[in-house]
């Protein structure tokens, strides 16, 4: 589903050139849960922004879903980005003065999807979320945890490839992220491809496979214990 083949990012100003990625391999399969971890500074960022289309390598290949993401202009980018790959973040990026429906109906809007169809995404993506019954509601109505469920069913209302969250629990008290992380392994053994970027080891032993990024490089890749009984 992903591929990427000797992918490296190089930064470069008048006096300094930084390599904050150094080339790597690596490959993500349909149904997958792979968490992304490493120190600040490792390249986690710079690997979650490529991955999700936000800025590209210096070189090498990116494959996504069969596509050749290097070869794509900056319009073809954003289009594969909006129909291919969910984004769940650390700050939920709700927008506070819409309830919870348009919030979650707001990207399908760019899509040109009839009302009719953005309708039944919005209603099935809160369902599956567990807040069919909130569509009123605004942000300031709801816990942290419920507000990341609904960022989560903004991400699945636009039913992308795989979903990309960028530390889905970092705001979240020890109870909240549990009820996040259950959720996210419910949407993955549904089927949905998930990439965590996250600092959390405990969260990440969680995904189906664990990537150590240091400085730039993939060190190590792992499966947590309970993945492999």
């Amino acid at each position: 589903m992903l591929r990427m083949r000797k992918l490296a990012k190089t930064y470069r100003t008048d006096t300094v050139i930084t390599q904050a990625l150094a080339p790597f391999d690596l490959e993500v399969q349909q149904g997958e849960f792979v968490a992304v971890v490493g120190p600040s500074g490792s390249g986690k960022t710079t690997f979650l922004n490529i991955t999700g289309l936000l800025e590209a390598a210096s070189e090498g290949e990116y494959w996504l879903d069969g596509a050749d993401v290097c070869a794509l202009n900056d319009k073809q980018k954003s289009r594969l980005r909006n129909e291919k790959i969910g984004f769940v973040f650390q700050s939920f990026n709700l927008i506070p003065e819409l309830n919870i429906y348009d919030n979650v109906e707001m990207p399908l809007r760019y899509r040109k999807l009839s009302s009719a169809e953005r309708k039944a995404r919005v209603n099935h993506a809160l369902a599956q979320v567990g807040l069919g019954s909130r569509h009123s509601h605004f942000p300031s109505q709801l816990s942290g945890g419920q507000q990341q469920r609904v960022a989560i069913a903004r991400a699945l209302a636009g039913s992308p490839a795989f979903l990309l969250a960028d530390e889905p629990t970092g705001n979240l008290d020890s109870k909240m992220a549990d009820g996040v992380m259950s959720l996210l392994k419910e949407i993955n053994a549904a089927g949905t491809t998930i990439i965590m970027v996250t600092h959390d080891l405990e969260q990440a032993t969680q995904a189906s496979r664990i990537i150590e990024v240091k400085d730039g490089s993939i060190s190590e890749v792992k499966r947590p214990a309970q993945a492999i009984a």
